[in-house]
């Protein structure tokens, strides 16, 4: 059917519409399917950019992977990093074998490899892909968004539930639903790179000079490398265009202090800035944002891909929930709750640690060598190590009603590491039990009136009964899909606790499936 020269989508309406292909896209796509929704995904790259901009999954998007049984095709094949520098302090790095995890690596994945793995995640989860299909319009009202987009085959429209904006920092979906990006200007000029060169034995470095942050990594024979020349202060043109190969070999030459041969073949080229801006609101209405389309900043310790991944599982089961009836508005806006915070704490990293990069040998440098010098002490590198692999990040219970006037230092934290034992299959961890996308609730106490009181939520939410070592100790704890803890339990706490808390986070009692009010 058309309209005003625009056909109806032949498949009619879906629950949500996914705009941006990418990892962030596809893994909410997985996330919302694995919630039971219909998802379709819009791309409008005909095929992947193939680029590695983002080679590095930290530590919690690590544990994410493990909660939905993905992990071990990412570690094929993969080398682990068990520290990374800090603002390029490599002689005192951050160890993460600090941090409480099962995890304490980051795993050098290339971007590519890991877009290529949630498509086929994706694909096996019944996600509909349609690539070289680019959003143009959208308009929502109280029932739903539509979504105009155009295709091989022309323009046309889909109806959905909700639209999510997985489109990066040029979002068109936070354009068209007039969400605000504010921010701070660029400041830094850096262009990237994989290139060839004839020359040999370019030492692999990173490397401040008086000009700017100069990065090199060439096999020793020569041939295809990566190269990334940072210059502070220099003004970007206004119309900066494509990126060439001259121009790199130039901003190479200025940083280096002399010339560097670049040749043919070309794999990538690319520019990247400081600008730092993210999303007024993550949510408005029907429309929600996440990844590059929510937070943008200087790409220092592969923050951004990680921080968009970890949106995506946050938002997809709550996304799930609201559409199948259960979960409630207040559960939704949960997600501007608790990611808005995490997002700018990122921006504030990345800024320090490009104002600790600054080649300012009279200022600068000294202020380095003092936090080279904190970041000797355990305790100072556990907290920049949990800050840059997001193994810091928590998400107290805060949305209405109130939770009670104590709340357990359990509640927020993320429990997808922790291991049960006294199962019937002897041990297991708690990513492992998480493998459904359902809530869970671990009685670690024996509390047959905890078990019970669940039970009219068992539709939804999963028991399971062991044991496991907690400081401080708890007696139960009601687990989020994402591995984030609702509601702790300690031995004061009754069973009509637990209900009010799987009410507040998992809705009434009752059938799995409800009508969305």
């Amino acid at each position: 059917m058309m309209h005003n020269g625009i056909a109806d989508d032949a498949d009619g309406t879906t629950d949500v519409v996914v705009v941006g292909g990418g990892p962030v896209g596809l893994m909410l796509a997985g996330e919302l399917r694995a919630g039971g929704v219909r998802v379709l995904v819009l791309e409008k790259l005909l095929e992947p950019p193939g680029h590695d901009r983002a080679g590095a999954l930290h530590t919690r998007t690590v544990e994410m992977l493990d909660l939905r049984g993905l992990l071990d095709g990412f570690l094929e094949g993969t080398q682990l990093a068990k520290g990374l520098p800090f603002a390029g302090l490599f002689s005192q790095g951050l160890d993460f074998g600090l941090m409480e995890t099962r995890h304490p690596y980051t795993a050098l994945v290339p971007q590519s490899r890991t877009e290529e793995l949630l498509a086929r995640h994706a694909d096996r989860a019944g996600v509909r892909i349609r690539r070289g299909h680019e959003v143009t319009g959208l308009r929502q009202d109280t029932e739903g968004v539509e979504v105009t987009a155009v295709g091989p085959h022309g323009p046309y429209r889909v109806r959905a539930r909700y639209a999510v904006g997985c489109d990066g920092g040029r979002s068109t979906v936070r354009r068209l639903a007039g969400i605000g990006f504010p921010g701070t200007e660029a400041t830094v000029t850096a262009l990237i790179g994989y290139v060839h060169t004839p020359e040999r034995d370019v030492p692999r470095r990173w490397e401040r000079t008086p000009d700017g942050i100069l990065i090199l990594a060439f096999p020793p024979e020569g041939g295809t490398g990566r190269v990334v020349a940072i210059e502070y202060g220099r003004e970007q043109a206004a119309d900066e265009g494509p990126v060439t190969l001259d121009q790199l070999t130039a901003a190479v030459a200025r940083v280096r202090g002399r010339p560097l041969e670049l040749t043919e073949p070309v794999t990538w080229l690319s520019r990247f800035g400081d600008a730092s801006r993210q999303a007024e609101r993550y949510r408005s209405g029907r429309v929600l944002l996440a990844g590059d389309a929510a937070h943008v900043h200087f790409p220092i310790g592969g923050q951004g891909l990680n921080t968009g991944l970890q949106d995506a599982v946050n938002l997809g089961w709550k996304l799930a929930a609201r559409i199948r009836g259960w979960g409630s508005d207040e559960l939704l806006d949960t997600y501007h709750d608790e990611r808005h915070p995490v997002a700018e704490r990122v921006l504030l990293n990345t800024r320090a640690q490009l104002a600790l990069m600054r080649p300012d040998e009279q200022h600068t440098t000294p202020l380095r060598g003092f936090v080279e010098e904190l970041l000797g002490f355990d305790e100072v590198n556990r907290y920049f190590a949990g800050m840059i692999t997001g193994t810091a990040v928590s998400h107290p219970t805060t949305f209405p009603p109130a939770p009670p006037a104590v709340v357990h230092p359990w509640a927020g934290r993320f429990a997808g590491h922790l291991v049960l034992s006294g199962l019937p299959q002897g041990t297991a961890a708690v990513a492992e039990l998480l493998r459904p996308a359902r809530p869970l609730l671990l009685d670690l106490a024996g509390r047959s009136d905890l078990r019970e009181a669940a039970g009219p939520w068992a539709g939804r939410v999963s028991v399971c009964t062991g044991e496991t070592p907690l400081e401080p100790p708890a007696e139960a704890l009601l687990v989020r899909p994402d591995g984030y803890v609702a509601w702790a339990g300690s031995a004061d706490d009754t069973a009509e606790a637990l209900r009010t808390a799987l009410e507040r986070w998992f809705g009434p009692p009752g059938s799995d499936h409800l009508e969305l009010k």
